[in-house]
């Protein structure tokens, strides 16, 4: 059964959220000033290359917010209008009229629920909640706030020549694999290297938190292979450009 917190419960509850995270993290708050202690458990966590997903309502990030968020790999959107209070992993969710907000852990006085998907007759509220933070997600104004970052070099293949009037017209067929064609592409949620196969965009751990839901449609952070941040998906998982080029060699998911 769904388990009533008040303000010291909420704040407890939301630290296990956090640190017994293992593949996803989302943080669902209209504002977002971090104390301290809430930072270090989202670096830890960040640093285990947990997927963590900030989705907040007010445009304007204070200066030491968009700074810290540089140095992780945090995905952070926008929502406007957004006045829903939720924090949750795979396991556990919290719904709470307690904003991430460094005022409102210290000074206010907050309640909440808890809601567990292993405890019986609360799987189906979870799934429930689970699926509207995932539609506002969907639904999200993305924010790149890593633009200091240095992206690996991009591999594409050369140029072709400039056909004229004079240069014989080479019958039709699909590029050759083994011509220009990168080797190495990315995991789309962690980046990690792996063998570039648009039909196998993650990597093995990744691909074990994906399989737990398998949305196909479920917005990632990376192309598979230039590995620029792209909202790619299992079913979409290359950017534009790479899509372009890539299009007729590749085997895709679907």
């Amino acid at each position: 059964m769904a388990k009533f917190l008040s303000t010291s419960g909420v704040t407890a509850e939301l630290e296990e959220i956090i640190k017994t995270a293992k593949d996803r993290l989302y943080i669902v708050s209209p504002y977002l000033k971090l104390n301290r202690r809430f930072r270090e458990l989202l670096e830890d966590r960040d640093r285990a290359k947990l997927d963590i997903r900030i989705i907040y309502g007010k445009r304007d990030l204070q200066p030491e917010e968009t700074k810290w968020l540089e140095d992780t790999e945090i995905r952070t959107s926008y929502r406007e209008n957004l006045h829903a209070k939720c924090y949750m992993n795979e396991s556990k969710a919290i719904l709470t009229s307690m904003n991430l907000y460094e005022f409102s852990l210290q000074n206010n006085d907050e309640m909440g629920i808890l809601v567990s998907k292993e405890e019986e007759g609360d799987k189906e509220l979870f799934e429930a909640i689970l699926a509207e933070v995932q539609r506002f997600d969907r639904g999200s104004e993305r924010l790149r706030v890593t633009v200091s970052r240095v992206e690996p070099a991009e591999t594409v293949a050369p140029p072709p020549p400039v056909a004229t009037r004079d240069t014989p017209r080479a019958p039709q067929r699909n590029p050759e694999p083994s011509i220009g064609i990168p080797k190495v592409g990315f995991c789309i949620r962690d980046k990690a290297a792996i063998p570039a196969s648009p039909g196998k965009p993650y990597c093995e751990r990744c691909y074990r938190s994906w399989s737990r839901f398998k949305n196909d449609e479920y917005a990632e952070k990376y192309c598979h292979i230039c590995g620029k941040e792209n909202d790619s998906t299992m079913a979409k998982p290359l950017c534009l450009p790479c899509y372009r080029q890539y299009k007729d060699v590749f085997e895709f998911a679907v």
